[in-house]
């Protein structure tokens, strides 16, 4: 049997660590008991593991007694990683010092570690990810390139799973996080079975359909600022990167790198994902045409547009619009 350790950090979480780490052991245990009900093994040993002898959560409301200490985990198969408010490792408590330095330790024993949402934080500090594709919430997308830029960030990705290394998107996805495990791990029979007892969509692909672009603007280059305003301020333009360039006395070359190294897109990205964003507010609360909406983001070509949007978003606009708008 496999050992599968459910992490629960020393603090420095909030309320969605704890759904994740109860959901990820309530969906484990049942795959388990449906391999049992089937004159099979389970597959796995599962343990919550920490730091603390017990840790709280939402100020004591809620507390979680791990079962054991990571200090007396020497072999583990899995590790799950939850949420956490860690942002890097000189920022982490001293107990999630001690269990970052852990996670590190066990990956190069040979176990697999697989971080929910924000939890990428946790195995980017611990080195797990340099040169690495990696998911995590859309929300946390700026902070996450600041302190990481030498990971392969993809916050369009629900998924992702790279030499025994699985990170997801945000907020509860984690549930399809855990179904894709228990594929891997157990096979598709348990999995379609979980995801029909627990109601969850099998093989969801992207998190880019929630995600909220709102520009990443905490950074000191104030030109590249004065540029995201502009393109903020003149959504029904096609506007030229040659005519910001000009605008603002920049070279072309010289006005792409800064802008990148600002915002993490290029001039070109930030326009589409700016105009795009608005176009979902729009077929999210009114009823107006693709083509009106179009037209009042700068678009004139309707197969340029759908190709962006659903480039941003994953799906067309009229899929958009009839999941989004209740009236439409």
């Amino acid at each position: 049997m496999k050992h599968l350790t459910i992490l629960v950090p020393d603090g420095q979480s909030d309320l969605s660590t704890l759904a994740s780490i109860v959901g990820a052991y309530e969906i484990f245990a049942r795959a388990n008991k449906y391999k049992r009900e089937n004159g099979e093994r389970e597959v796995f040993r599962i343990e919550l593991a920490g730091i603390s002898k017990i840790t709280e959560f939402d100020s004591g409301m809620i507390n979680i007694k791990p079962q054991i200490h990571i200090s007396s985990i020497t072999k583990t198969h899995l590790i799950i990683v939850p949420p956490s408010l860690i942002r890097n490792y000189e920022k982490a408590g001293k107990g999630n010092r001690l269990l970052i330095d852990w996670i590190g330790e066990r990956y190069k024993a040979g176990a697999e570690i697989a971080s929910i949402c924000t939890g990428a934080f946790i195995l980017a500090s611990a080195g797990l990810l340099e040169g690495k594709n990696c998911s995590t919430h859309w929300a946390s997308e700026a902070s996450f390139r600041k302190f990481f830029p030498n990971v392969k960030l993809h916050p369009e990705k629900l998924i992702t799973d790279e030499n025994g290394i699985y990170t997801n998107g945000g907020g509860y996805s984690f549930l399809n996080l855990v179904i894709y495990l228990i594929e891997k791990y157990f096979d598709r029979e348990t999995a379609i079975f979980c995801s029909k007892i627990f109601q969850i969509e099998l093989d969801r692909q992207s998190q880019s359909a929630f995600s909220i672009f709102t520009g990443q603007k905490s950074h000191g280059d104030e030109v590249v600022k004065k540029a995201q305003a502009y393109i903020e301020a003149h959504l029904e333009e096609k506007i030229s990167v040659e005519h910001m360039c000009a605008k603002f006395s920049v070279g072309r070359r010289n006005f792409d790198r800064r802008f990148i190294r600002a915002t993490g897109n290029t001039p070109l990205e930030y326009s589409q994902r700016v105009k795009i964003e608005s176009a979902k507010k729009s077929f999210e609360t009114c009823r107006k045409t693709i083509n009106e909406v179009m037209y009042e983001v700068g678009y004139s070509d309707v197969k340029a547009f759908r190709e962006v949007f659903k480039k941003v978003t994953g799906m067309s606009p009229l899929e958009y619009r009839s999941r989004y708008n209740k009236e439409a």
